[in-house]
């Protein structure tokens, strides 16, 4: 088993925190030092109150979803004995309410756009490369996975 960290960071700032006049500009830090720019999506929280520049929560879904994909993809294209030069895929997520009236991701529809060095695949191979990818692919079988919450609280001296 293995384990992965991220770290979400947000602060207040000069903001007051009264109603929803705050700011959802945050930052997701990763192990290897990366930081990223996150906020809320402007789709649902409009400016000057989300950072339209930032990654989104729900963009971040439909990336992963794309980048795992992609991983398995290039592993057994590399397997196959195939040359890669170039993948790209503009891959979209639909955010809308389901049965329970609740908001969620419908659907992501990955568009791989694959350009192979030399010999490519038969349009059979290829598509058994992408459907063998998506049966592998860590976060498409994750998306119904087990979430924990697990809350601690301070008080800010001075409050």
């Amino acid at each position: 088993m293995s384990t992965y960290h991220a770290t979400v960071r947000w602060a207040r700032g000069a903001d007051a925190f009264t109603g929803y006049h705050y700011s959802r500009g945050h930052e997701w830090a990763f192990d290897g030092g990366v930081v990223v720019p996150a906020s809320a999506s402007p789709h649902v929280v409009r400016a000057p109150w989300s950072v339209e520049a930032a990654v989104d929560p729900e963009e971040a879904f439909v990336a992963a979803l794309s980048s795992c994909h992609m991983l398995f993809f290039l592993a057994f294209a590399a397997k196959a004995g195939y040359i890669v030069d170039a993948y790209d895929d503009p891959a979209t997520g639909d955010l809308a309410k389901n049965a329970r009236g609740k908001e969620v991701m419908t659907r992501v529809v990955l568009h791989p756009q694959v350009t192979f060095h030399g010999r490519a695949p038969s349009a059979e191979e290829y598509a058994a490369l992408h459907h063998h990818a998506h049966e592998e692919c860590y976060i498409a079988n994750s998306v119904h996975s087990e979430v924990l919450v697990e809350p601690t609280m301070s008080v800010a001296p001075g409050s």
